[in-house]
């Protein structure tokens, strides 16, 4: 006779992240704003894509095109430093 195992109900959820630029009801991300994107890139250069950041999907094409600009003009490295 097989036993069977009980496995608990109560699976794990993840919070869903705020957006930080709708919470503060940004209408433009300055690409010379280097510690706001600071955030929205990670240690080794890259931009930290939505889901994670929990930018919604206009303020992450805001954020992308600033990163971008900011990147041309040397206020942000391309790639991190190892």
């Amino acid at each position: 006779m097989q036993q069977r195992v009980k496995r608990g109900g109560g699976g794990f959820r993840r919070r869903r992240r705020v957006d930080r630029l709708t919470r503060d009801k940004a209408t433009y991300v300055d690409y010379k704003d280097v510690d706001l994107l600071r955030r929205y890139v990670d240690d080794r250069g890259k931009m930290i894509p939505r889901r994670t950041s929990g930018a919604s999907a206009k303020h992450q094409r805001m954020l992308r095109q600033a990163i971008k600009r900011a990147r041309t003009i040397a206020l942000l490295p391309y790639v991190g430093s190892s």
